[in-house]
């Protein structure tokens, strides 16, 4: 499994270099939203006297400036390729071959992300020279982000894979989907900080598995978080894999029996 893994990873890696530019572009595109974010947030904080839920400007242009790597180390397989998949026979091929369909996904985005950190790199830089980010993290923090934008991956992972496996028994998931991205937009800490957010709604994200992929991986390297809450939070991704895995576990050996091949 491990010569499987640095394989496909190693395909990923020179396939997505091949396609260097689309990439890059792809990484420009998407600094839009985290840019108008920033905007009106730092507005909001300059009227406030400078801070807003304890970010000044300064601390929102690094929260949102890593945001951009963690959004992208967030692309995984979307549930709607499972649709092509079905539709095209992709998935009869791969019922074919010995190693479970989900070792190619975690291992070609993970090859992937190799390269989107390598382009990330200068689009940091030139953000960092526009928005003057204040980033001061602890070497707690810096190793525990290192591992949480990964552990951010994996539940990512696990989670958009079961979810697209409920085309096992529907031709459409968009509207799952749908529902699933909007509860992750508001309590993930992709649309604010989570500091931002009324208390109802912290409490309930902490039951939930979207800051554990996203605000906890960007405070863990901006914010002041404790080695005790770094830990923690490194605990809760390793729960939301285990739990993601097993639900894929359990989604996958009944959905498998429900399959019916179709298109090619």
């Amino acid at each position: 499994m491990l010569d499987y893994y640095w394989t496909v990873m190693k395909t990923a890696v020179m396939t997505q270099f091949q396609y260097r530019t689309a990439n890059y572009f792809y990484m420009v595109g998407m600094v839009a939203e985290p840019v108008i974010y920033l905007v009106v947030w730092s507005m909001i904080a300059a009227a406030q006297g400078g801070s807003v839920g304890g970010y000044t400007p300064g601390a929102l242009a690094a929260y949102y400036i890593v945001w951009t790597l963690v959004r992208n180390m967030n692309i995984v397989f979307t549930p709607y390729g499972w649709e092509w998949r079905i539709q095209h026979g992709e998935l009869s091929a791969a019922l074919l071959r010995p190693v479970h369909p989900l070792h190619f996904d975690i291992a070609y985005f993970a090859g992937w992300k190799l390269v989107v950190i390598i382009l990330w790199l200068p689009l940091a830089a030139a953000l960092s020279l526009i928005f003057r980010p204040e980033l001061s993290p602890s070497w707690q923090g810096a190793i525990t982000f290192a591992l949480a934008i990964w552990g951010a991956y994996l539940i990512r992972t696990m989670l958009l894979w079961a979810l697209g496996m409920i085309t096992f028994w529907t031709t459409r998931v968009s509207a799952l989907y749908e529902l699933f991205f909007a509860a992750e937009l508001l309590l993930s800490g992709r649309l604010v900080p989570m500091s931002l957010l009324p208390d109802w709604a912290q409490r309930l994200s902490s039951y939930l598995p979207f800051q554990w992929t996203f605000g906890f991986p960007i405070e863990a390297l901006v914010g002041q978080l404790s080695p005790a809450q770094l830990l923690a939070g490194l605990g809760m991704q390793l729960l939301w894999i285990a739990v993601g895995g097993a639900a894929v576990a359990l989604i996958w050996q009944r959905g498998v029996r429900a399959f019916t091949a179709v298109g090619n």
